[in-house]
């Protein structure tokens, strides 16, 4: 009997096999990343040599065909990928970006992104941006009771 996932928990499964993916490539992957320009990738990754990949996790048709700002994320990265499961028709999407398939925990790599390379100011304030949103992650998740105290302080003030 197959299992059925709902949409949340699609997104979730396929999120969670895209930052493995990034992870066994060496990649630091940030999920739900806010960008300078207002929107929030779904996953940000830093790579070893500096570049940025942007990876959109999509779960289902209405779910790309809904959704018109993915375009604005290629000013914020490298390299351009969506993830989907094996059940996203993969023809609807653009082949000028990346594609990862999902299948349970992993991800499998079919297209490549080409590279669209970020001028080196942009590419300066998005690694100041990424390091103060994972050191603030990571700062959380050590000391919860600290980070309470922090929002309470500032919400007095």
């Amino acid at each position: 009997m197959a299992i059925v996932l709902t949409v949340p928990e699609r997104t979730v499964s396929v999120c969670r096999a895209a930052s493995l993916f990034c992870g066994l490539r060496g990649w630091a992957p940030v999920r739900e990343m806010p960008l300078p320009n207002g929107r929030r990738a779904d996953i940000l990754a830093l790579l070893p040599d500096g570049r940025f990949a942007v990876v959109e996790v999509k779960s289902c048709a209405r779910d790309f065909l809904s959704d018109n700002k993915w375009p604005e994320y290629r000013a914020y990265c490298d390299l351009l990928y969506f993830a989907v499961d094996l059940d996203f028709p993969v023809e609807l999407l653009p082949e000028d970006v990346g594609l990862l398939v999902v299948e349970g925990r992993e991800a499998a790599l079919v297209r490549e992104a080409p590279a669209h390379p970020l001028a080196p100011a942009r590419r300066r304030a998005l690694l100041q941006r990424y390091a103060v949103t994972a050191a603030g992650r990571l700062a959380a998740l050590q000391d919860p009771a600290g980070l309470a105290e922090l929002r309470a302080a500032l919400l007095v003030e």
